[in-house]
C-alpha cells in the first residue's frame, strides 16, 4: 500500500485493557500509526520523519476506525480486518506488513514462515526487522509472529501485551517462564 503524504493527521487516545492506545489517522480516514502511550515519544518522532509536512492534532479518529478498535478490544477479534491503513516504508517492509494481514486472528506464524510467505525464505532477520518496524501494529498483526519453537519473541509493545493480544485472539503459543 504505497503511502501518499497526508496533509493532516489526527491523534486519538483509546483506553484498552492493556494500556492507552494511540491511533493516528489521516484526512482520508486511513490508519497511519498505532502505538501505546508508553512509546509516544518514539511514535511522534517516527511521524515527524515519515510525514514531515502533516499537521498533527489531537482529536477523535474516524468513527469506523475507532469502532473497529473498540470492537476488537471488546472481543470481536476480526474487527480490525476492516480498518484501512497506509504506511510509509520500503517496498520490502510494505510487503511484510501486507503479508502480516494474511495471518488470521487466533493463528500464529514463525518468522521463518513469514519469510517464506514474502518469497524470501533466507531473509528471516530482514523479515524480523521489518516486522519490528511495523507502524500500524495490531491492524497489521505483527504480534502474531512468534519463534519457530512456538515461544513469544520480541514485540515493540512489550511481551506482556503480545501475550495478552494472542490470548485475547485464542492463539496457541508456548508460555514464557517468569524471568
Amino acid at each position: 500500500m504505497p503511502a501518499t503524504q497526508p496533509e493532516s493527521l489526527t491523534l486519538d487516545r483509546l483506553a484498552t485493557p492493556i494500556g492507552t492506545a494511540l491511533i493516528v489517522t489521516d484526512e482520508a480516514n486511513h490508519l497511519r500509526a498505532f502505538n501505546w502511550t508508553d512509546y509516544e515519544p518514539q511514535m511522534l518522532a517516527w511521524i515527524r520523519r515519515h510525514y514531515p509536512r502533516a499537521r498533527l492534532a489531537e482529536g477523535v479518529s474516524a468513527s469506523q476506525v475507532r469502532a473497529a478498535f473498540d470492537g476488537y478490544f471488546q472481543g470481536d477479534v476480526r474487527a480490525l480486518e476492516a480498518v484501512p491503513w497506509r504506511a510509509s516504508g520500503t517496498a520490502f517492509q510494505l510487503k511484510v506488513w501486507e503479508t502480516l494481514c494474511t495471518i488470521p486472528a487466533g493463528e500464529t506464524l514463525s518468522y521463518a514462515g513469514l519469510a517464506e510467505r514474502v518469497g524470501r525464505p533466507t531473509a528471516v532477520r530482514a523479515v524480523g526487522l521489518a516486522n519490528g518496524a511495523n507502524p500500524v501494529a495490531v491492524v497489521a498483526p505483527c504480534h502474531r509472529v512468534i519463534g519457530s519453537n512456538g515461544s513469544l519473541t520480541g514485540y515493540g509493545g512489550g511481551l506482556p501485551r503480545k501475550r495478552w493480544l494472542l490470548t485475547h485472539e485464542g492463539a496457541r503459543f508456548k508460555p514464557q517462564l517468569a524471568a
